[in-house]
């Protein structure tokens, strides 16, 4: 948890706009068509550099906090000098990796598809990457970083995002996303919400739950009518609205403070907030919940692809994910990383091993015109129409 909050200290707030993904099953991406680009077929010789796009907190060198490295060791066992351009959010990386100057990117899953779909980002051969095999089962071949089977990334960790609530002003303790929808108004003023287009998927699974006659399938796959509902309960949640927030810093001063009392947090924000004896709990709604997972991936145009493909596996690796996990605040990606953590109870608390939970969680992915629930004979709301959506729901 300190190692969470020093992550987001060093950068002046980490920014919540970071990871994302899709609904937790194989991915077929519902007849999406990337352009056909071919995955690099062996290792070459290193080229002494990496220039990578992460996310703050993803690629520490000591500079921010000497106790925290897993770069020098990197370079010194590869070759392969590291740059970092550190973004606060995903359509930056999606900017910045259409640049071409980069050779790999942290990309959240309101990210990846754009990448895929527009031939930024190549397809990736895991077996150049030997910690793959490690890599939990359910965070392989995903919406959010594969199509059709083939794999476009190496996924780094994981989050779910949880329904945190005060104890001493919302009774019963809720198992519901109705507190921040159909009862809101319980908590008029003081209810909160992640401050993104990606967050009207919340809103699309508790209308997959609460009204079936939608028939939503996937809450990243809406056709008009079930966008239109999902819009109209965000806009009615909105009068109840404190504050949308984006910096989780922010959010663990307002539950402190009791300026927010219900809304939609993280495992580290739970933790956090609790050290700091504000009276919260957290819990994973019966309807399920939205989550993220972020995915290396390699650019298409990458300059320096043999470094690119070393700091995969590196960053994947059993300690060095272990090490990213702790000081992000996320589970890893790597089954072995949980005997490393220097809290020997960190991946029990971010469930990293615990696939039923994980089952319930429905990862970020970008919304495109093929519906990713697989349906053939409709289109669904693309990113860009969520987007517009987003600046009329808040006003």
């Amino acid at each position: 948890m300190s190692r969470s909050l020093k992550a987001a200290t060093a950068v002046g707030a980490l920014l919540l706009a970071t990871a994302c993904g899709s609904s937790g099953t194989p991915s077929s991406a519902g007849g999406f068509n990337p352009p056909d680009l071919e995955a690099q077929k062996k290792l070459g010789k290193t080229e002494g550099k990496v220039n990578l796009i992460a996310w703050a907190g993803y690629v520490e060198d000591g500079s921010n906090d000497p106790k925290v490295n897993w770069v020098s060791d990197f370079e010194k066992q590869t070759g392969c000098q590291v740059s970092t351009k550190t973004a606060a959010t995903s359509d930056e990386m999606v900017s910045l990796m259409k640049s071409g100057q980069y050779d790999a990117v942290s990309a959240s899953g309101d990210a990846s598809l754009r990448l895929i779909a527009s031939g930024d980002a190549a397809p990736v051969n895991t077996k150049l990457v030997p910690n793959y095999k490690d890599v939990f089962a359910g965070l392989k071949n995903q919406d959010w970083n594969s199509v059709d089977g083939v794999p476009y990334g190496i996924p780094h960790g994981r989050g779910a995002n949880l329904l945190m609530y005060n104890t001493k002003k919302v009774t019963p303790a809720p198992d519901s996303w109705s507190a921040v929808f159909d009862n809101a108004s319980a908590h008029k003023g003081k209810v909160t919400a992640y401050d993104s287009p990606i967050y009207i998927a919340d809103a699309a699974l508790y209308l997959m739950k609460t009204k079936p006659s939608l028939g939503i399938k996937n809450p990243y796959a809406l056709d008009q009518k079930q966008f239109d509902a999902a819009v109209q309960l965000l806009k009615e949640q909105n009068a109840n609205i404190g504050e949308y927030w984006g910096d989780y810093l922010k959010e663990i001063s307002a539950f402190k403070s009791g300026n927010s009392v219900v809304g939609t947090a993280w495992q580290v924000i739970v933790n956090a907030a609790q050290a700091e004896k504000a009276p919260v709990k957290a819990v994973l709604p019966k309807e399920g919940a939205t989550g993220w997972s972020d995915t290396w991936m390699i650019s298409a145009k990458a300059k320096h692809p043999n470094c690119a493909y070393k700091w995969m596996d590196w960053i994947i690796s059993p300690k060095a994910n272990a090490q990213v996990a702790e000081y992000f605040g996320e589970a890893p990606s790597n089954a072995k990383s949980c005997a490393l953590t220097s809290v020997k109870d960190h991946c029990a608390t971010y469930h990293a091993a615990d696939e039923p939970y994980w089952k319930k969680v429905h990862f970020w992915t970008t919304p495109v015109p093929q519906c990713l629930d697989g349906r053939k004979d409709t289109k669904c709301v693309p990113y860009s129409k969520w987007v517009q959506a987003w600046t009329e729901i808040k006003g």
